[in-house]
């Protein structure tokens, strides 16, 4: 099978979900602070999360440096699960904004990109490709940051074969992709929340959806899933 050139894949995605809504958040710290404040929850929980963090406590380093106890409580009612570890994730958090970038990461990340995407890394959750992420939604660089379920669409429609290494696997997909991504803020943006969604709902982990998907034809695991269930 033909693997089909990722602007293809996008294109039918889009054509599938629409325009996806940018994220509201684009300054880096507010980024570190969303992916921390709750665990395992919808991204609708994450949000309300968020917003409640910023209205009883505030997003700057500062800000939760000074809280106190009494004022996380209501932050650890939304935490989600592992409720203490988020309160201690905000604060590490907060802790390493100010120690390595002086409260200031946008003001510090003006550097090469694997410079910065090795700066964010120091931070809490914060792994190669949510880095690549915080970048992007900044605007500070043109990548395709890829989380676990765009990561696995693009696997099963056949860029990488699957690896136990995440990270080899990882970037098995960003080189075979590497000369197919256009350097356009806004569709690099499209393209990541487009396979997320499409990764969340439909190429599911686990029971995956393969007679609803959109880019069937072209994906090589869901035509093996149809062949195994249905025959040729």
């Amino acid at each position: 099978m033909t693997i089909p050139t990722l602007d293809k894949i996008i294109d039918r995605l889009h054509d599938a979900y629409g325009v996806p809504e940018r994220p509201a958040i684009t300054d880096p710290f507010e980024l570190i602070l969303y992916e921390n404040v709750s665990y395992l929850v919808s991204d609708d929980h994450r949000w309300k999360a968020f917003e409640n963090l910023k209205k009883k406590i505030g997003t700057r380093p500062e800000d939760i440096m000074a809280a106190s106890p009494e004022m996380f409580e209501s932050v650890v009612a939304l935490a989600g699960s592992d409720k203490k570890g988020r309160v201690a994730k905000l604060v590490d958090s907060a802790e390493i904004a100010m120690k390595e970038f002086g409260g200031d990461l946008r003001g510090r990340l003006s550097m090469p990109f694997k410079n910065a995407v090795a700066a964010l890394k120091k931070l809490p959750s914060v792994g190669e490709p949510g880095a690549e992420k915080i970048l992007l939604f900044c605007g500070m660089a043109a990548v395709l940051p890829l989380e676990s379920n765009g990561l696995r669409v693009l696997i099963r429609i056949g860029y990488a074969e699957e690896d136990d290494n995440y990270t080899a696997m990882y970037r098995s997909v960003r080189t075979a992709i590497a000369d197919q991504m256009r350097k356009d803020e806004d569709r690099l943006v499209t393209a990541h929340l487009l396979l997320r969604r499409h990764g969340q709902t439909i190429c599911r982990r686990n029971e995956p959806l393969c007679e609803q998907c959109v880019v069937l034809k072209y994906c090589r695991y869901g035509n093996d899933q149809m062949k195994a269930a249905y025959g040729n």
